[in-house]
């Protein structure tokens, strides 16, 4: 399950090269990072984006998976995050 966490969260960041709005991309990415939001307040941050139920309660299940991580595995997460979207080797491409 982390592998495909891990796998899902570096996929991300390509977008911001398609033109997508990165800042908004990056606000849920920290969202979804941050031991601090609760699934509820998870939820609601993406609530335009929730077109039903089984939506929201997979990414309840997918936020929770993050909330079950120690907060070493968290910031791990975080510097990650941080190496691709200050990866200028990407860009050249």
């Amino acid at each position: 399950m982390k592998l495909v966490v891990v796998l899902m969260l570096s996929a991300l960041p390509l977008s911001c090269y398609a033109g997508s709005g990165c800042q908004r991309l990056e606000d849920m990415i920290d969202s979804t990072i941050d031991p601090s939001v609760t699934e509820d307040q998870y939820i609601e941050s993406l609530e335009e984006f929730i077109p039903g139920d089984t939506t929201a309660q997979l990414l309840r299940e997918f936020r929770h998976c993050f909330l079950d991580q120690s907060n070493r595995t968290l910031s791990n997460v975080q510097v990650m995050m941080a190496a691709i979207y200050n990866s200028r080797q990407c860009a050249s491409y």
